[in-house]
């Protein structure tokens, strides 16, 4: 508990304003009033208010809307809506907008006591994940990549060496591991970095129509070219071209292709010209060329002539030093685009995320994120807010039975989507001993039926 931590009461009546603030003030708090919206606006401009009690209905201004007024001056202000008796529907409306919670008049000092104690431990979190985000910034990230691991702070380095060359370059690595973020990387660092990028899947289209979409093709080339067409070569100007999934292209792309590498020309499907194409290339594959060569499904001297260069990205899984500070990243990017400040990731699932395989990788992390964070029903992102088909915790390497029955009661609340009543009878325990443990373990009930 932070009895530093200043909070703001709001109210229309005085004898509410005096009541909480004596109770507050006596047990430690620094605590300032205002009788109005406007007033309380002022103070939180020139205070370090962190948390409010603001009345939901006051004239001019009331709670809900100086909420949000506030969270615009300070976004991590965490608000606590009071309410009279049948505005019950009103203050859960309130907290779908932002609140941290609600208390009805008339108050019980031990409850607001509680309740303050927790949202100064949780504004505790806030400030840590903003402490943490800037660390990201400044520390952890190199053109849109964040990493802290060694793994990936060769790669930038790999990335700071190779760009300023014209050399090709081959991106390897599992699906999701951020292929096409290098290959940005590598062109913004590159003196090409004022021309276009152009990015294509290799796999995205017919083999057909890839040839074309590559070199461009002429009017009347073939079935439906109505029009002469400029293909990726082309339009990359001078840049940078990005193939993704190199691996899937046919035997006639794979010549054409090596001969643009080499003679820095194309010509256009159905044409004879010759067309500059000084233009870098870079590739990327979740397969092993390799055995492609040796199968004889993709050529040896173009690969050898793709892979100049060749970076590997580690999956997520070899990076676990990653996981937390990209975390970070993609909670701050969808709680800004969800209107969600302030909110932060539960000790559990943060736990989970350390322990999880990421089969899918960065993406598969950034998904997670964005479901959690439009799930979320309170200020900490819960275990059952994840994705059902990964949300199950991992069993630690510990296999005390504190640790299992740990993990089982979270997966057997989680089912009953957080009714600890319900769970309660399914593990066969009595409520209020389910509720204790769930205390000890640090899971965040205000959201349950607590």
């Amino acid at each position: 508990m932070n009895k530093k931590t200043e909070i703001l009461i709001v109210d229309d009546e005085n004898i509410v304003r005096e009541s909480l603030r004596d109770w507050l003030s006596a047990v430690g708090y620094k605590v300032e009033t205002a009788e109005s919206g406007e007033k309380a606006l002022q103070i939180i401009k020139q205070k370090e208010i962190k948390i409010m009690l603001a009345d939901l209905i006051m004239p001019g201004m009331d709670g809900i809307e100086l909420m949000k007024k506030a969270k615009e001056i300070v976004p991590a202000i965490l608000t606590v809506i009071i309410t009279a008796h049948g505005t019950i529907q009103t203050a859960i409306t309130a907290i779908r907008e932002g609140a941290y919670d609600y208390i009805e008049k008339p108050f019980c000092p031990e409850k607001v006591e509680h309740l303050i104690e927790n949202m100064a431990e949780h504004h505790n979190l806030i400030e840590e994940n903003i402490f943490l985000r800037q660390r990201i910034k400044d520390r952890f990230q190199f053109e849109g990549i964040i990493a802290k691991s060694p793994k990936m702070l060769k790669i930038f380095e790999l990335i700071k060496t190779v760009a300023p060359t014209s050399a090709t370059v081959l991106i390897t690595g599992e699906t999701g591991t951020g292929k096409e973020v290098v290959a940005r990387a590598i062109h913004h660092q590159s003196p090409r970095r004022n021309k276009p990028f152009i990015a294509t899947s290799c796999a995205a289209l017919p083999e057909s129509l890839l040839e074309s979409e590559l070199f461009g093709h002429e009017k009347g080339s073939f079935t439906g070219a109505v029009e002469r067409k400029k293909g990726k070569f082309e339009a990359a100007g001078k840049g940078t071209l990005f193939l993704d999934e190199i691996g899937e292209i046919n035997a006639n792309t794979q010549i054409h292709l090596l001969r643009a590498l080499e003679e820095k020309k194309i010509t256009r499907v159905g044409g004879n010209q010759e067309i500059d194409a000084d233009v870098r290339v870079i590739t990327a594959t979740n397969r092993d060329l390799k055995i492609l060569v040796k199968e004889e499904k993709f050529r040896e001297d173009l690969y050898y002539r793709l892979k100049v260069v060749t970076i590997n990205l580690p999956p997520l899984k070899d990076r676990k030093e990653d996981i937390l500070p990209l975390a970070e990243h993609f909670l701050k990017k969808y709680a800004e685009e969800n209107n969600k400040g302030g909110i932060v990731f539960s000790p559990e699932v943060m736990e989970f995320m350390l322990n999880y395989s990421w089969p899918g990788n960065v993406r598969e992390l950034e998904n997670l994120i964005e479901h959690g964070v439009i799930l979320a029903k309170g200020n900490a992102i819960q275990m059952a807010e994840l994705p059902q088909d990964i949300n199950l915790p991992i069993l630690p390497e510990e296999k005390s039975i504190e640790a299992v029955t740990k993990i089982h009661i979270f997966k057997v609340l989680e089912e009953a989507k957080g009714n600890i009543t319900q769970a309660a009878k399914t593990l066969g325990i009595r409520r209020t001993t389910l509720y204790n443990k769930l205390k000890k373990y640090n899971y965040t009930v205000n959201n349950l039926d607590a």
